[in-house]
């Protein structure tokens, strides 16, 4: 079930507000086209983490093709990524961009915690909301 976010429209002037999947922790994102590649800034606390804003459009074509649910498998960027999840392809050389969608060495991963509840509000996917093992599919 889509939760619902912020009457933000995903700019720096009405961010987005965001619930991580498992529901507990709540965190601001827009878009930022400003950058060359334009850029999605994620803030968490005091922590802001940048990921290339390409990632919707690549990430919901991927699991179209995947045509299923994938585990989100969420890690930060010292660990390894659980093969197969959306985290692991959001760090994979074989992703469009050859590599991480993080762009801020040292913070470059929890791809899978950050993005999938942007493709949910923006209505391209559909994320479980369990208080652990959540997975997304595209719709």
């Amino acid at each position: 079930m889509a939760q619902n976010p912020s009457a933000g429209q995903g700019t720096k002037e009405s961010p987005w507000v965001l619930k991580t999947p498992p529901g507990t922790s709540e965190y601001t994102l827009y878009r930022d086209d400003s950058q060359d590649p334009p850029v999605l800034v994620c803030k968490v606390g005091t922590t802001t983490l940048l990921y290339d804003a390409r990632a919707i459009e690549e990430l919901h074509a991927m699991l179209k093709a995947h045509g299923d649910w994938m585990e989100l498998g969420s890690a930060d960027e010292q660990k390894e990524a659980k093969a197969g999840t959306v985290e692991a392809w959001g760090r994979s050389a074989d992703n469009p961009r050859g590599g991480w969608y993080g762009l801020k060495k040292g913070l470059r991963g929890r791809f899978g915690m950050y993005i999938p509840p942007v493709l949910e509000v923006l209505g391209l996917a559909e994320v479980e909301h369990n208080p652990k093992g959540n997975r997304m599919r595209a719709l």
